[in-house]
């Protein structure tokens, strides 16, 4: 009878972890979207906390220093890292990206220091809400410039 008594109350601790697991990761998840797919929700994706992938436009962006604020626009690039392979890799990508006047953009509004990595084609990774003017503020932004690394790689193979 002890052994029922503990099993029972043991599987009511266990479901309780459990619930509080699910419940945390599902209040702080954000769903991760490519440009099409964020304008795809249209008004479904207004003040919805999520990451936002694209190209950066080079000649979109803006600083003010006075205020700290940047804005700038990203083109759409594949979400699926298996497609950007196929497309010749995450530089070609971006370039084409950035080429096409045709792909969907989206305007990126952040508030703080300029990173030292933003520039034409560089990959935008941003965490913030689509406002209903359908311009994304970030509250974080990474920054990814593959160009930058590429080059880099045969000098230090060079060099060992």
């Amino acid at each position: 009878m002890k052994v029922n008594k503990f099993f029972i109350g043991g599987a009511f601790i266990f479901a309780a972890i459990i619930l509080l697991i699910a419940t945390s990761t599902q209040a702080n998840a954000e769903y991760f979207m490519t440009v099409d797919e964020l304008n795809a929700e249209g008004a479904a994706a207004v003040n919805k906390s999520v990451r936002l992938s694209g190209a950066v436009l080079g000649d979109t962006i803006q600083y003010d220093a006075s205020t700290l604020t940047l804005t700038f626009e990203i083109a759409h690039v594949p979400g699926d890292n298996a497609e950007i392979e196929a497309q010749g890799g995450l530089a070609m990508v971006l370039h084409e990206a950035v080429s096409d006047p045709s792909r969907a953009r989206v305007k990126v509004v952040y508030e703080g220091v300029m990173p030292d990595l933003l520039r034409n084609e560089a990959q935008a990774i941003m965490t913030g809400t689509l406002g209903e003017d359908g311009v994304f503020h970030a509250e974080e932004l990474l920054l990814k410039c593959p160009t930058k690394y590429e080059e880099a790689v045969p000098e230090q193979a060079a060099s060992n």
